[in-house]
């Protein structure tokens, strides 16, 4: 037996191993590290340990490298199989990257009034203001 089995009987599974047979990472090592920087939270709870457990039914939030999902536990896995098989286990709840409000390089470039540094107009203004009052 190659270690990376788990019987079908158990209703938990760790969060390592499923985010694993999940394919949402490439080894288990990666998941434990991922698991313990804090990346993973369960039903709202920050995760730390990779031995927590996960059962049908929990709401898993991952943050990855260029994206975060959001999944749902549909079952435990057995093997790191097809993306296919692995798709099986769990229903994605993540928004899609269209709903995602992103902002365009004119919307990125232009800041709120009154927020920030003052431009060289505003603090000229701001310099007549102050030569005014003296």
């Amino acid at each position: 037996m190659d270690g990376e089995t788990q019987p079908a009987t158990g209703s938990r599974q760790r969060i390592d191993k499923w985010l694993f047979f999940t394919r949402m990472v490439k080894s288990r090592s990666l998941a434990q590290s991922h698991v313990q920087s804090g990346h993973v939270r369960i039903n709202g709870v920050r995760v730390l340990q990779p031995s927590q457990m996960v059962k049908i039914g929990d709401k898993i939030e991952l943050t990855l490298e260029r994206r975060d999902l959001i999944l749902q536990v549909r079952a435990g896995g057995e093997r790191r199989g097809p993306y296919e098989e692995a798709r099986l286990l769990y229903d994605d709840l993540s928004p899609s990257p269209e709903e995602a409000a992103k902002l365009t390089p004119y919307e990125q470039a232009i800041r709120a009034t009154g927020a920030g540094r003052p431009t060289k107009k505003e603090r000229r203004a701001i310099d007549r203001l102050m030569s005014d009052d003296d």
